[in-house]
């Protein structure tokens, strides 16, 4: 194993374990689990030897490793890859280490994370996708195959420590609940401490928190000063301490997952204000700035052009006053939060240094994907109203501007600052095209790397991380993690490139596929088969639209006629199609990606998005359309509720009221972006349905609720049908009753159609951020005593009801 001039060799996994001898100052005799004991043993104690089974140490002087993935952050937004986003703390580690300018994702965050960990392309790991939307072929369940370990695994025998902060979004959802399998949680896959979310995403200021293998409620509230942030870094120090005060020479592994800069972008406003003023020249101004600044700082190569301004994206110019100003506030909020991140990882920072471990800390920063466009092109004040395809509202966004970052929204910037985001490429997140795939990627390692502050050019992948750590720490590649035979790696190690500039590229070919949007890297050629088209308004010229599925004819159409063809070697923004003028390289190019996509499970080709995510998949728990939830349990991961979007169902709460004082929440779904929450209130019994935070459907009982035993109950019935192209769920009658008596409705001309969000449900309380902050703002936990909450999606339970039951009902108020 050849490691470049600088960098020393460390000896071997079997040199480093098996064959370690205790210091001269010690008797003590050990041999390697599974070898023979090798000390004696006679009749007595006195004709014996002891001999213990060797402690997994590490190898003197083996450096700590960060992995710090930040979430939806491009190519052109840190201050380091001359963004115009302020981040102190990273740039520390870029100028004393190295910016890797041509490394790149798979253009999506769990299939880039499940590559980063294991050192496997995406679909090899059945994460073709995100989780949500996986499908039941190989490369697209969702399901990660133990035979593909973790870097987390792989450290473990080796004497490490392994910590894990922030998003995780590697479990099946079926799997995230309290009944597990908890496998492929965080401690299934060779972590010993997590502190951090399952899911995609989370609430910043209301995160849903998982401890270890348990979910925990947040320590404060955000009146008190808490932000998901500051928590994660809390913890990793805490972490990081109590290993080094028990064992100072152990390395510890830190996999630190930030929740920026994915939707939402939560900040405190101090924070946002830093960057008043500083965006309103616009995003192509931005584009302009901070491509001259690329080129000044060698990021880019000399003669790089700037991409053509997207068709998607407005010219700044040509919007009104008040659009500019709601845009670059989105933005400020953004980069304020970026910046926030980098002062929070900077406390983790100053505390390794605090105990002297900094220079022997070897660093990756990378980001999981290009800048995201899910806020749409006029921004959003709740990210699931790109999962709904609700429309957005500009005037809306602009009477709110003052809460953008804040609780009581959950926002996304305009997609021109993401197209920004990604200069000097096209396009961004979820597409092929550079501006998706290629990321900001910053090594360090001041104790064995002597180049500061330099740049490197050689291409790379993040299937790469996992080759090129182990590389560095003199560690082979396990043939076996927990008896599972260990597949192959598919990345290569790029650590010969630490200190030499020059070195040759070791990673040559790289397909790419993400929801039919397709490449392939092949020696410094590109090509491209975007889909549904190389943008969003170019594609419905064709009659297309994102999420479009890829049958045969299309298929066979846009083999024939979209493929794009780029020489990197000359262009390195992807500004130059040469698919027309050299498709014998073109065709050889296509083959190229068809094999790949053989080699590693790519196939069947699904541009679907939305549609996948109703996916009938299978559960841990049999089938079934009745839920018994009980106060005082977990809360339930958004996946794992019943859905009740489209259909008729029913909520049953089995209550003992005791006096008209007993209030509080009896059952409660999603937030303050969308949800339920069934409870009492002033003695009366309430429903309020959250429509994306946009709009609050809420139905009172007309009666009291009596004392005694009662059954106090919803029903959601529809009437009417979805318009899902229009982001509208069913149309719906919502009715409560007492003892089977109907007390009230509410007429509801539109719902939910997909999800409410990515919080859960909580029995007896309102976790998280609140369903109906005008009806209580603290978690309001039901007083009286509860006995269960039944939800019924069978259609068979509604109770029978008339005119003339209505007409009962209001005479009794």
């Amino acid at each position: 194993m050849q490691l470049p001039d600088g960098v020393p060799m460390m000896a071997s996994n079997t040199v480093s374990l098996t064959d370690r001898e205790e210091p001269a100052m010690s008797s003590i005799v050990t041999y390697s689990e599974g070898q023979p004991f090798a000390g004696v043993v006679g009749r007595t104690s006195g004709e014996s030897t002891p001999a213990w089974p060797t402690p997994p140490r590490a190898q003197d002087g083996a450096p700590n490793v960060i992995i710090f993935v930040l979430d939806d952050v491009g190519f052109g937004q840190l201050s380091s890859f001359g963004g115009l986003v302020e981040t102190p703390v990273i740039d520390r580690f870029a100028d004393d280490g190295l910016r890797y300018t041509n490394m790149h994702t798979t253009a999506l965050c769990s299939p880039s994370r499940g590559a980063i960990l294991t050192g496997r392309n995406h679909h090899s790991l059945g994460l073709g996708v995100i989780s949500e939307v996986s499908t039941g072929y190989p490369g697209y369940n969702g399901i990660m195959p133990f035979d593909k370990g973790m870097l987390s695994e792989m450290l473990l025998p080796h004497g490490y420590n392994t910590f894990m902060v922030g998003k995780w979004h590697l479990s099946p959802p079926e799997h995230e609940t309290a009944a597990g399998p908890y496998d492929r949680w965080p401690l299934g896959r060779g972590f010993e401490r997590f502190y951090g979310f399952l899911g995609g995403d989370t609430n910043q200021w209301y995160p849903d928190l998982v401890y270890d293998n348990h979910s925990v409620e947040q320590p404060r509230q955000p009146e008190d000063g808490y932000h998901l942030s500051a928590d994660l870094a809390d913890r990793a120090i805490e972490f990081i301490q109590d290993a080094h005060v028990n064992a100072p020479d152990k390395p510890f592994y830190l996999h630190y997952c930030t929740g920026a800069a994915h939707a939402p972008h939560h900040v405190p406003v101090e924070w946002a204000d830093k960057y008043k003023g500083k965006f309103d020249a616009g995003w192509d101004d931005y584009r302009e700035v901070v491509h001259h600044r690329q080129l000044d700082m060698g990021i880019i190569p000399a003669g790089t052009e700037l991409s053509a301004h997207d068709p998607d994206v407005p010219v700044w110019e040509t919007i009104s006053e008040s659009e500019k100003r709601v845009y670059a506030r989105m933005m400020e909020v953004y980069a304020g939060f970026v910046s926030y991140t980098d002062h929070e990882f900077g406390r983790v920072v100053s505390f390794v240094e605090e105990i002297g471990e900094l220079d022997n800390t070897f660093f990756i920063l990378i980001s999981d994907n290009g800048a995201s466009s899910e806020g749409g092109p006029v921004g959003s004040l709740n990210e699931m109203m790109f999962f709904n395809n609700v429309p957005e509202d500009l005037e809306e966004n602009l009477e709110r501007i003052d809460e953008l970052g804040g609780p009581t929204v959950f926002n996304h910037y305009a997609w021109g600052w993401t197209n920004a985001g990604n200069t000097p490429f096209r396009r961004w997140k979820r597409e092929t095209y550079r501006g998706g795939c290629t990321d900001p990627c910053i090594v360090s390692w001041p104790a064995r790397i002597t180049a500061r502050g330099e740049i490197r050019t050689q291409y790379a992948h993040i299937v790469d991380f996992v080759p090129t750590v182990l590389d560095a720490l003199g560690i082979d590649p396990p043939i076996t993690i927990r008896g599972v035979t260990q597949a192959p790696l598919e990345g290569v190690s790029f650590a010969h490139t630490f200190n030499d500039a020059d070195a040759g590229t070791a990673h040559h070919t790289q397909y790419f596929e993400m929801f039919g949007h397709r490449s392939l890297y092949h020696d410094g050629w590109r090509a491209v088969c975007p889909w549904p088209g190389p943008s969003f308004a170019e594609a419905a010229e064709k009659g297309l639209r994102y999420g479009t599925p890829i049958d045969e004819a299309v298929l066979a159409d846009i083999e024939a006629n979209n493929w794009e063809l780029y020489d990197l070697t000359k262009d390195y923004s992807e500004t130059h199609d040469l698919a027309a003028e050299n498709r014998p390289k073109l065709i050889e190019m296509i083959g190229r990606w068809w094999a790949e996509a053989g080699n590693y499970n790519v196939l069947p080709l699904d541009g679907a998005m939305l549609q996948r995510m109703n996916v009938e998949r299978p559960t841990i728990a049999k089938s079934r359309d009745r839920f018994v939830y009980f106060p005082g349990g977990s809360p339930v991961p958004f996946t794992a509720a019943p859905k009740v979007y489209n259909r008729p169902f029913t909520i049953t709460a089995d209550v003992q009221i005791q006096d008209a004082a007993v209030h509080g929440v009896l059952i409660a779904q999603g937030g303050l972006t969308g949800g339920y929450s069934f409870f009492v209130k002033d003695n009366r019994l309430s429903f309020v349905y959250n429509f994306l935070g946009r709009d609050l459907f809420t139905v009172v009982s007309n009666v009291d609720v009596p004392s005694g035993d009662v059954s106090l109950r919803y029903e959601f019935e529809p009437t009417g049908e979805p318009d899902f192209a229009a982001g509208k769920g069913t149309p719906a009658r919502g009715q409560l009753y007492i003892d089977d008596n109907l007390v009230g409705e509410v007429d509801m001309p539109h719902t939910v159609p997909n999800i409410f969000s990515t919080e859960g449900l909580t029995c007896g309380h309102d976790g998280g951020s609140r369903v109906a902050p005008d009806d209580y703002q603290d978690d309001f936990p039901f007083t009286g005593l509860l006995k269960r909450v039944t939800i019924d999606l069978s259609g068979t339970d509604l109770i029978p009801d008339s005119e003339t039951d209505m007409k009962v009902a209001v005479a009794r108020q």
